[in-house]
This record gives structure tokens, C-alpha cells and sequence, in this order.
């Protein structure tokens, strides 16, 4: 039966309507709102009752049905799919390219950095080889609290050259399936309470407020400047809010690309302590090493370094690290196994080979090379408009010239084959987008396919449309 009092508000939420009213599926999903099985209105007559146009509608329902909220079923109309849950996510983190390396007229994805092979299959495949040799009885086993050292021990010259405060040791580490899973250990060790507050950059890393979430936690945007996030908004929202977690991405923030001064980032963690909040620092871009203290090497006794190995060896490997604040490594160790009893041994067997072959540097350095001539590429076509990048890090952060709007732009990129992340997909709620968008380097496409991609939206950005509304 059609659900004809279902009206959802977008009037409330910024950016595209298409993506406002995917949220608001979402959202209706996860209150039971939207109920299994509950047929949706015909395209034209919601578009009708939001004063949107038809396209707008058709374009939330086919995201929602790719994300598995949704059912369509021809001749019949849009259902609510009846896998959908009340509880829990109902937005992917992460959507599956839709780039195929081997189909030369396909769409080319920049939403998400895509690896080359600088010679990770190889080195997995021997790593893995040689771990199956040494298969024993352990592998019978729960991998247990303290099993994994001796991948700890390994992984340990990951951060060498890296200013992470005292000496980090083993005991520092907590191993992590992906940097995803690092942001929820962090939160599950320290957040307390029904609703506790977790501050965030205002445009941030989706994957943030995902974990709060996750968390039953609260999420309060801070306002940013060019060196990221700006110390006396920090302020301010603590006295206003209170809180007890912030995160950041002080070395390459994400999407921007800024970094953060020694300055600016000793008057971050004097805010923190002022407050007594726990720190969140996300390097999982892992950009190269700047040679400036980490808010770890600033606040050790309460920051949380995270990252992993997903952006620069393999994403599909699942392997994450958290540099634990002094004395909580054990604390963060036993909620990882209360969590999900510790890393598999395969994963841990597979990590410390490449780490203590030497591959895993050897491949990152590769990695960021690779990446290196990506950048440059794009700095050849886009180098006379307004760019944040670094060298280096696998994404760059367009702000649009005159005749632009976001949203618009996306959709037109979209429509030439060319997938881009717009600012309202970073922006928290209630936030302000900017008019900006941020491209990921492909690197798992040739170049010469990538060169094509950065043709097409060029030749878009010097043709600003001449009919946007007003």
C-alpha cells in the first residue's frame, strides 16, 4: 500500500535535494518509519508534494536502492526492501568503483583514491606463501590479548621518522581491522554516558560521524580556517556543549588538504587539556612524513594516532593501527578483543612479514610516488584554478570558479563519465558546503585514461552553465 502521509523536511538540510532526501530515507528506515515491505509514492507524485522535480526523486530512490533500502519491482513501483533494518547503518562508508580498469569506455571514479600496483599483489602473495608454511596449532586458536605481539613488534617501524611523542613501543599498539575499525576502538575505550559529545572538523571524513553513531554519540561541527581546525572554536563549542572526544586530520585533512602549524597544534591540545578532552588524530592518508610534532607528540596522555594500510598498501588487507595515549595501550587492546577477539591470525601472519621485509615501506614510499605523478598530471590541467593539494597525498580540493555550484557540477561530471565527491557530501549537519569538490587520483587506471578524465572536466569548467537558478 503507498505510505500517502509520508512527507519527508527537506527544507532543513543543505545541499542537493536528491542527496537531503536519500538522508531522509535513510533516516525513516532507521526509525521504522518506513516500514518493510511499505510501497513509497510514484516518482512524479512526490516530486509534487516536496516542489521538486521528477529527476530529483528518481535519482534519491535509485541511490537508496543501490544501498539496499530500497526495491524496485517493475510494473509495481518502489518498495522498502524488506532486509532493511531499524537499527544499525543504513549508509555505506565506502561505494564500490565503478571503474573497470579493463573496459577503456566506462566510467572513471574519482570519489575514492584508488591504489596502483607498485607491487602489492606480489609481495601479499609471497607473504602469504611463506605464512603458509609456518601454519601450527596456534592458528586453532582465539588469537588472545597478547598473541599478536609479535606483530606489534613489526609494525612499530611503520612510525619510523614519524614525531609521535615518546618513544612508541608495542605495548603502545593496538592492531585494528582498518582505520574505521581504529576511530571505534578509540571511541568505545573513552566515550561515556547515553549521548556523549564528540567534536569534528565541520567538513570532515564521513567515516567520523559514522562511528559516533555507532557510539550513540552526539556530533558537534567546529568551524575550519586554512590551517584546519581553528583552536578558539574548539573552545567555544566545549563551553557550549561540553564534549569528551574531538577529531582531526591535523596533516592532511580531509577533503581540504590543509595542514596544521606547530603553533596551531599546541593550541589544539592546550583546548583539550583545558577541556579534558581525548584525542582523535586521524593519519590514515598517511601523507608524507612533514617532519612537525603530532598532537600525540603534543598531548601523549591523550591522543589517539590512527591509521592504516588501506591508502597506501592494500585496502582490501583490513590492517589498521591506533598509537594508544600513554598507559591505555592494554585498555584499547582489551576492547578490540571484546570487540572482535583481535585480528586474525593470517592478517597479523601476512602484516609482519611486510614489515619486517622492508616491503611495506618500500611499497608505501612506491605508492606515494605513483601518486606523486598522478598530482602531477592534474596540476598540468588544473594548475591555474583554486587547488589545495599536497605532494604526495591522493586527493586534491577544488574550489569552483565563477558559474559553478557544487552539486551542479557533480551531476554534469556524472553525466561525462567523471564520478566526484561535492562539499555536502563532508559537511556535517546543519554545516555550510562550500562551493568546492574534492578529486581522488586514480591510480588503479592508466594514465593515459586518467588524462581523459581531467580533459573532460575541464572542457566542463570552462563552460559554466548560463542558466542557474536564482
Amino acid at each position: 500500500m503507498t505510505d500517502t502521509k509520508w512527507h519527508p523536511e527537506l527544507t532543513q538540510s543543505a545541499g542537493p535535494k536528491y542527496l537531503s532526501l536519500v538522508r531522509a530515507l535513510r533516516d525513516g528506515v532507521r526509525r521504522g518509519d518506513l516500514a518493510p515491505g511499505m510501497r513509497l509514492p510514484t516518482v512524479r507524485d512526490l516530486a509534487w508534494r516536496l516542489g521538486v522535480t521528477p529527476g530529483t526523486v528518481a535519482r534519491a530512490y535509485q541511490i537508496a536502492t543501490q544501498e539496499g533500502l530500497l526495491e524496485a519491482a517493475v510494473g509495481r513501483g518502489t518498495f522498502v526492501s524488506t532486509q532493511s533494518r531499524r537499527l544499525g547503518p543504513t549508509e555505506p562508508l565506502y561505494r564500490q568503483s565503478m571503474t573497470d580498469p579493463d573496459d577503456d569506455d566506462g566510467v572513471v571514479d574519482l570519489r575514492s583514491p584508488q591504489l596502483p600496483d607498485v607491487g602489492q599483489t606480489a609481495a601479499l602473495s609471497r607473504a602469504m606463501t611463506e605464512a603458509a608454511q609456518e601454519i601450527g596449532q596456534s592458528w586453532l586458536e582465539y588469537p588472545g590479548l597478547r598473541r599478536d605481539r609479535y606483530c606489534r613488534e613489526a609494525a612499530v617501524e611503520w612510525f619510523a621518522g614519524c614525531s609521535l611523542g615518546p618513544l612508541v613501543t608495542p605495548d603502545d599498539l593496538v592492531l585494528t581491522l582498518g582505520g574505521q575499525n581504529g576511530l571505534n576502538v578509540a571511541m568505545q575505550c573513552c566515550l561515556r554516558g547515553d549521548r556523549p559529545v564528540v567534536l569534528c572538523e565541520e567538513l570532515a571524513y564521513p567515516g567520523f560521524r559514522h562511528a559516533a553513531r555507532l557510539n550513540r554519540a552526539e556530533v558537534v561541527p567546529v568551524a575550519l580556517d586554512a590551517e584546519g581546525m581553528v583552536p578558539e572554536a574548539l573552545d567555544a563549542a566545549c563551553r557550549r556543549f561540553g564534549g569528551q572526544m574531538v577529531c582531526i586530520t591535523p596533516d592532511a585533512q580531509n577533503p581540504t588538504t590543509a595542514r596544521m602549524g606547530m603553533e596551531r597544534r599546541r593550541a589544539i591540545a592546550e583546548v583539550a587539556r583545558r577541556h579534558d578532552l581525548q584525542i582523535v588524530e586521524d593519519d590514515c592518508y598517511t601523507a608524507p612524513v612533514s617532519g612537525l610534532d603530532s598532537l600525540r607528540a603534543m598531548a601523549p596522555e591523550r591522543a589517539w594516532h590512527v591509521t592504516s594500510l588501506s591508502k597506501t598498501i592494500s585496502a582490501g588487507m583490513r590492517f589498521g593501527i591506533v598509537v594508544a595515549p600513554e598507559g591505555m595501550g592494554e585498555a584499547g587492546r582489551l576492547t578490540a578483543q571484546h570487540s572482535y577477539f583481535g585480528l586474525p591470525r593470517p592478517v597479523t601472519d601476512i602484516a609482519t612479514r611486510l614489515f619486517t621485509s622492508g616491503e611495506a615501506m618500500r611499497l608505501r614510499h612506491a605508492a606515494q610516488d605513483e601518486m606523486g605523478r598522478r598530482l602531477q598530471i592534474l596540476l598540468r590541467s588544473f594548475g591555474n584554478l583554486d587547488l589545495g593539494w599536497q605532494p604526495g597525498l591522493s586527493f586534491v580540493w577544488l574550489r569552483l570558479p565563477t558559474g559553478w555550484r557544487a552539486s551542479t557540477f557533480t551531476r554534469m561530471a556524472e553525466a561525462e563519465g567523471v564520478l566526484l565527491r561535492s562539499a555536502d557530501e563532508y559537511v556535517l549537519q546543519d554545516g555550510h558546503a562550500p562551493n568546492a569538490v574534492r578529486i581522488a587520483l586514480a591510480g588503479g587506471v592508466s594514465e593515459e585514461r586518467f588524462q581523459r578524465a581531467l580533459d573532460r572536466l575541464r572542457q566542463l569548467l570552462d563552460s559554466p552553465p548560463a542558466d542557474l537558478p536564482v
